[in-house]
């Protein structure tokens, strides 16, 4: 589907942070390299674990999670996601093969923005992002080096998993 087909203004994606969390090798190479192209600067994690504490660091203005993940899946990622107060506000959108009515619905219960089902294209991210991710912040790369994001667990804050 196209932008124009979804009446969805494009609007330039220069600044804006996306995380993507999926255990495919393939798909977090695929989504970074589609959303670099847009101007986004993209951080990637293996599993919900891993994203806790990049989303701590990043600071995301929108999440990418794949449903279907070892130890701990998209519902329960994006349900930790949304019932934090510093992180609640941010857009998620879960990524899946599976296209049924009941997984969609477990995906809205758990908090989530939008539900995209694999294969997806570059119009599909971007049609996602621009429903539902504000506009690009313009301030600093926080690596100061757009194309050279690496963020080691070790340095990261932990997330508040307990909301206050």
């Amino acid at each position: 589907m196209s932008d124009s087909q979804n009446n969805v203004p494009k609007r330039d994606l220069t600044g804006l942070k996306v995380v993507v969390v999926d255990d495919s090798k393939t798909i977090l190479r695929t989504a970074e390299v589609l959303l670099s192209e847009e101007g986004c600067w993209v951080v990637t994690a293996g599993d919900g674990f891993e994203s806790l504490a990049k989303i701590a660091s990043f600071k995301p203005d929108v999440i990418f999670v794949d449903i279907m993940m070892p130890r701990l899946d998209g519902y329960q990622t994006c349900a930790l996601i949304k019932a934090n107060r510093q992180y609640r506000d941010i857009p998620v959108i879960l990524l899946s093969s599976k296209d049924s009515i009941f997984d969609m619905a477990r995906g809205r219960l758990a908090g989530s923005d939008k539900y995209l089902t694999k294969p997806f294209t570059k119009e599909d991210l971007l049609t996602a992002i621009y429903t539902h991710a504000p506009l690009p912040k313009a301030n600093a790369h926080p690596a100061g080096d757009a194309s050279a994001i690496s963020v080691e667990k070790e340095t990261l804050p932990p997330i508040d998993l307990v909301d206050d």
